[in-house]
């Protein structure tokens, strides 16, 4: 069977292990190990450390946001992180047959995966913008860039490319099969604008001198959420974690760990 994620805004076609986990959900939780986790104190992390800025390696140290976050997560639930490097398609069977607690890579809860694992609610939203050259003087309205003289970028395959051809379906769509070329058209002038998450489009103007600018629309064009998978039915982690990310949305502290480590505004979060 097949489901859908995105990462990095990209449509990934993954196989889900088809079973449904009996990981002691109706297990009682105990007063040395409220989480049911596998070591009682240690929050066990399936994670896949090749997508930066939300999760890579640093010096060899697990970094970027997915890894702040959960560090502050686990200060609040009261125990030590273990992240464990896996390639993507590994992390949900890892789960399943009980190698992590959890997997922090963005996950959507499609009903698919939900048969096999259980999901915390949003942790990382992806939106995604319309972005064009420093100083491009068309009007931030939707009919302003929805027009035949305009050439919209994007990467092929990616939620991105569908974006364009459903909110711009006058403008030339123009697809890349790297998201560096999708950039350089329109920075070099050669198309007038691109649809990209805006955390790369942070990373892109980082390293090229701010070449690039949001179109300021009143909103995003799409923003979709990813969440932790869970160990199927732990209805005590999930409830914990829950609150960890509620109590980090309203403090501010997930909106500072967002803009420090993707290097932009936290889009809009669902509300606690």
């Amino acid at each position: 069977m097949k489901s859908w994620t995105r990462l990095g805004g990209v449509i990934a076609a993954v196989t889900v292990v088809a079973v449904v986990a009996t990981v002691g959900a109706s297990a009682k939780p105990q007063a040395d190990n409220p989480y049911n986790l596998a070591t009682a104190g240690t929050l066990v992390v399936g994670m896949d450390l090749e997508f930066k800025p939300e999760m890579y390696l640093q010096n060899g140290k697990p970094a970027g946001y997915d890894v702040e976050l959960l560090n502050a997560v686990a200060k609040i639930l009261g125990v030590k992180v273990k992240i464990e490097n896996l390639s993507f398609n590994g992390l949900i069977p890892g789960l399943v047959s009980k190698k992590f607690d959890i997997v922090s890579v963005g996950l959507s809860p499609t009903p698919e995966r939900k048969k096999a694992i259980s999901f915390s609610r949003a942790y990382v939203p992806y939106a995604q913008v319309l972005a064009a050259k420093k100083g491009d003087s068309t009007g931030a309205s939707m009919s302003a860039w929805n027009s035949p003289d305009k050439t919209i970028t994007s990467l092929q395959g990616s939620t991105a490319e569908q974006l364009v051809k459903s909110d711009f379906p006058k403008a030339k769509s123009s697809s890349f099969p790297d998201q560096n070329s999708a950039f350089l058209q329109v920075a070099t002038g050669r198309a007038d604008g691109i649809v990209v998450e805006n955390y790369l489009l942070a990373q892109f103007n980082k390293s090229n001198g701010n070449k690039l600018a949001e179109v300021p629309f009143p909103k995003p064009l799409q923003v979709q959420y990813g969440s932790y998978g869970v160990q199927k039915g732990n209805n005590a982690l999930v409830k914990a974690l829950n609150g960890a990310i509620c109590k980090l949305q309203s403090n501010g502290q997930l909106a500072k760990i967002y803009q420090r480590t993707e290097g932009t505004k936290l889009p809009p979060m669902p509300a606690c």
